[in-house]
């Protein structure tokens, strides 16, 4: 098992494998917070935007469901009448800032960012600096109102005027900071946001959270696409008589692979590193007619396999409505 296979088991509890980096986690947790300290007292400098900024964001280690959210967020304010951009570090990528577009090397900007600019027609820009990636969205596009980052609730360097924190069903699982456990912060930063999104969760939250507005998100899906032609859809009852494997290199490969379970899917699962760079030889290995995978997968797989592969696109709901408070925190109140 990989590294990062073991430390995810050993996050599940506060047992002796997880204890054993209690340690280097203690350092973790004074770096943390000297750092938090260092931007708090301005000794540090955070850079403060022309327009609005909201932090889409976790305090864990790996996916909860961030960009998911940040679609459905992008969508409702665009509702509302703004023209949002995005800005995303953009993980495994070169790191320089520059425009995703539709035809972009996930390996170069990353697939999330790659997928949020195939689902919808809107500006993202990457890079690890986001104060300059941001920058570089809103001198190229002069209508845009508004800057989501998708992750980076850490990237202290970029002033926010709303903060949102998601944590998914995995929760905080130990609870210790890394190396020890899953967390870049203590649980008590979840009580400085403006909004805790609990995706698909339901258990207790620590004490120390606090009292930040609570929303509930869950993921639908159950349309399948043609990774060789999107345009060609089918439902998960036309799959059901294959012979299936599905993989997932997402945080949490679990969630999807139950997702599938609830539509009535048979199938193999097969889970990769999240954010993993597939190659032919990864797809080659995995036995069925067809192959399942989540859209984050599929902008790294076209070409690698001349079997079906089908790609199921998901969309995230959330109640109650995020948006009311988010733009109330930004512009006020709505006059009655």
């Amino acid at each position: 098992m990989k590294l990062s296979g073991l430390l995810q088991r050993a996050w599940l509890e506060r047992g002796a494998s997880a204890a054993c980096l209690l340690p280097p986690a203690i350092l973790f947790s004074w770096l943390a917070a000297l750092r938090r300290t260092l931007y708090r007292r301005g000794i540090l400098k955070t850079w403060r935007l022309s327009l609005p900024v909201i932090v889409v964001g976790n305090i864990t280690a790996g996916g909860s469901g961030k960009t998911p959210l940040t679609l459905w967020l992008v969508a409702r304010l665009q509702q509302c009448g703004l023209n949002p951009g995005v800005v995303s570090r953009g993980h495994g990528g070169a790191g320089k800032v520059r425009e995703v577009l539709v035809d972009s090397d996930a390996a170069a900007v990353g697939d999330e960012p790659l997928m949020i600019r195939r689902r919808m027609t809107i500006p993202v820009f990457v890079g690890h600096d986001r104060v300059a990636a941001a920058r570089a969205l809103i001198g190229a596009y002069p209508g845009c109102d508004l800057i989501v980052s998708d992750d980076g609730l850490q990237h202290y360097r970029l002033a926010r005027d709303f903060e949102i924190a998601v944590v998914d069903a995995r929760g905080l699982m130990n609870g210790w900071l890394l190396p020890a456990g899953p967390l870049r912060e203590p649980s008590s930063r979840l009580a400085l946001v403006d909004a805790l999104v609990l995706n698909d969760f339901q258990a207790t939250l620590p004490a120390d959270v606090g009292g930040a507005p609570r929303f509930r998100m869950c993921l639908r899906g159950d349309i399948f696409h043609a990774l060789a032609d999107p345009q060609r859809t089918c439902s998960a009852d036309a799959l059901a008589g294959l012979h299936l494997a599905a993989i997932a290199g997402i945080g949490d490969p679990q969630r999807f692979f139950a997702h599938l379970t609830a539509l009535g899917l048979s199938f193999a699962p097969r889970a990769f590193p999240d954010h993993h760079r597939y190659c032919v030889a990864d797809l080659a290995q995995i036995e069925g007619d067809a192959l399942l995978m989540t859209e984050k997968d599929a902008v790294k797989c076209a070409g690698l396999t001349d079997r079906p592969v089908w790609v199921l696109p998901v969309t995230a709901l959330v109640e109650p409505d995020l948006v009311v408070l988010v733009m109330e925190k930004l512009y006020g109140p709505t006059p009655a």
